[in-house]
């Protein structure tokens, strides 16, 4: 049984699309699953209401396996990620502490990023030898998708943070993605092991030398192929600078492409985007906050109601997989 803690107030669309999500999650998991609407109760239960009243009324048999938790206070989308820790009595900081506290198996927000990232940290604490943790983020490939970090955690990144990403990034493409002796790529300018910057280029014998499926450097363009000249990768290691200027490209590519193509075709932009369904974000729900010791997932500051069912399908996953622990003993030579 998973108890999945929701941050009902974060996000664009709070509590609307939280309330919306949770049942839609509820509708596809196994009844032993549970969701913590974290929030300000009078809100929660009125968009309870109206959700039962309208579009979610099939929904209203899941009903007693939602708990409502209050939380007065929230966390605003452009606050300073240290406002979390100023406010304990926000749904993010409860959310997270019941985690912490054992009364939940996970934690997923479309919030404030920086503050979910702050207050995961100071409340769940980090594996041992991680200095930060990454986000880990799923992108669509020409073949399969490939989960890359950092994408935004950490601007600027050490060679051996940069090893430890690779460690993480690992244990997520096994227990989450199921993929069986999964292969690293590092991300670069260029394919040969002399090839980038400073970092890029101290970090490579490091992997070399961990004995992981490690396929050396990749190129930009070898990520939307998922595949480089040696082969398929699982995981693309990067800085968070990087990742988070490639992940903002795909997200605004998506949509130009495919606006582009229904316009030369005569076609319907809408029924165009049902093939390419693989290169919609909210196929894949949130992503993981990986290093820190328990579930954390940050979903989309835009999520819609389907985006946050997967973020949370995506937490049970991670909760009875034991990923969390499952770092924690690669991370510590056990595993």
């Amino acid at each position: 049984m998973a108890r999945i803690a929701l941050d009902a107030m974060g996000g664009d669309f709070a509590p609307v699309a939280p309330v919306g999500g949770a049942l839609l999650a509820l509708a596809e998991l196994g009844a032993e699953h549970r969701i913590q609407l974290i929030g300000r109760v009078a809100e929660v239960t009125a968009a309870l209401e109206v959700a039962f009243a309208g579009d979610y009324a099939a929904q209203a048999t899941h009903r007693d396996r939602i708990d409502v938790i209050d939380a007065p206070e929230i966390v605003g989308m452009a606050e300073k990620p240290t406002a979390v820790m100023r406010r304990p009595n926000s749904s993010m900081a409860v959310g997270l502490r019941r985690h912490a506290e054992g009364l939940a198996d996970a934690f997923v927000s479309a919030g404030n990023t920086g503050a979910q990232m702050a207050a995961s940290v100071q409340l769940l604490g980090l594996h041992g030898g991680l200095k930060r943790p990454a986000i880990g983020t799923i992108f669509p490939t020409a073949l399969q998708p490939v989960v890359v970090l950092d994408s935004g955690a950490n601007v600027d990144c050490s060679p051996e943070e940069l090893v430890h990403f690779a460690r993480l990034g690992l244990v997520y493409a096994e227990d989450i993605m199921g993929r069986s002796n999964p292969a690293v790529g590092l991300l670069s300018i260029g394919e040969e092991p002399a090839k980038g910057n400073a970092v890029v280029k101290a970090t490579h014998p490091l992997l070399v030398a961990t004995g992981l499926h490690f396929v050396g450097n990749i190129e930009g363009r070898d990520v939307a192929a998922g595949r480089c000249d040696r082969g398929p990768f699982d995981v693309v290691v990067c800085d968070g600078f990087t990742g988070n200027v490639i992940l903002k490209f795909y997200e605004g590519l998506a949509p130009i492409l495919i606006g582009m193509a229904a316009q030369a075709a005569g076609a319907d932009p809408k029924e165009l985007m049902k093939g390419l369904a693989h290169l919609d974000y909210s196929n894949y729900g949130g992503a993981p906050l990986l290093g820190v010791r328990g579930v954390s997932i940050i979903a989309h500051g835009s999520s819609s109601p389907r985006a946050i069912k997967n973020a949370v399908i995506v937490a049970v996953r991670a909760a009875d997989s034991g990923m969390s622990e499952h770092i924690g003993r690669r991370l510590g030579g056990t595993d």
